[in-house]
């Protein structure tokens, strides 16, 4: 994995910077808050490892800046002992996990394995949320091309003429609603908590496409728990207030009911699968 050090002590960055080496990983290194931010948004590294304690920016505004660019962003916070109640703080930011100073090689091969196995499950999460239509869709393409680095292959002109990314797997609803100028985000699996942060960054995606309408295709054996609901009815009151309609395409019979008792359905158009024989 490519990992971002950042830590205003250069004696730290160098041991960072040989440990992860030692570990088969490519270290990049920043000395500020500031500095990494800027390298963050320029090389889009897998995981970030961010001191607390730093002149400046310091590492709980690294954080929040960093998951407020991207919630899909892997970020592992250095405290030193006795910082407890930050660590605790930087979990509920969603931190992927926090390890001491002096820094221990198992601890931080357990930190590494987590945000591994994180950005394993996001990335199938990704397979099952996805923006496949809508105007600009290439602004799909230049996120994927960000998020894979400079490295990435030249993705652009996916979109074929429906406007539908993804044409082996549009339905009828995707291919319409891209005729018609909606962004269309399809959605399958489970939507739960390993998919929010997907889901936050998909729908972003969405709308800032301009599309005047966000539709989000369900498959009718998505499976909907707490979590995702809650997501899902903030996703669509910030739709609402910024003047974009949502509709929500091809649930079941029940998740209709369920979206209507929770308010969803007050702020978004709801559609239900048709039922086949």
């Amino acid at each position: 994995m490519r990992i971002l050090v950042i830590d205003d002590e250069v004696p730290t960055l160098k041991m960072f910077g040989l440990l992860l080496e030692a570990l088969g990983h490519v270290p990049l290194a920043a000395e500020s808050g500031e500095e990494g931010l800027i390298r963050f948004d320029r090389e889009r590294p897998d995981v970030v490892l961010t001191d607390i304690k730093m002149p400046g920016i310091d590492g709980m505004d690294v954080l929040r800046a960093l998951k407020e660019a991207d919630p899909r962003s892997e970020v592992i916070v250095i405290t030193g002992h006795g910082d407890t109640e930050l660590a605790i703080e930087a979990l509920h930011l969603d931190a992927t996990d926090f390890i001491n100073k002096p820094v221990r090689r198992e601890a931080l091969e357990h930190a590494l394995a987590r945000a591994e196995e994180r950005i394993r499950l996001k990335r199938a999460k990704e397979e099952e949320i996805r923006l496949v239509a809508g105007p600009g869709v290439d602004l799909q393409a230049a996120a994927a091309a960000r998020d894979a680095g400079p490295d990435a292959p030249d993705v652009t002109g996916v979109t074929d003429v429906t406007g539908v990314t993804d044409v082996a797997n549009a339905t009828e609803t995707a291919t319409d609603a891209a005729h018609d100028g909606a962004a269309v985000v399809r959605i399958r699996g489970t939507v739960n908590s390993p998919a929010e942060p997907v889901l936050r960054h998909v729908f972003e995606e969405a709308l800032l496409t301009g599309a005047p309408t966000v539709v989000l295709d369900f498959e009718p054996s998505v499976s909907v728990n707490g979590a995702g609901i809650a997501v899902l009815a903030e996703l669509v009151r910030h739709a609402r207030g910024l003047g974009r309609a949502v509709r929500i395409s091809g649930v079941s019979p029940n998740l209709s009911t369920v979206f209507d008792v929770v308010g969803i359905a007050h702020n978004a158009t709801v559609e239900v699968a048709a039922m086949t024989e």
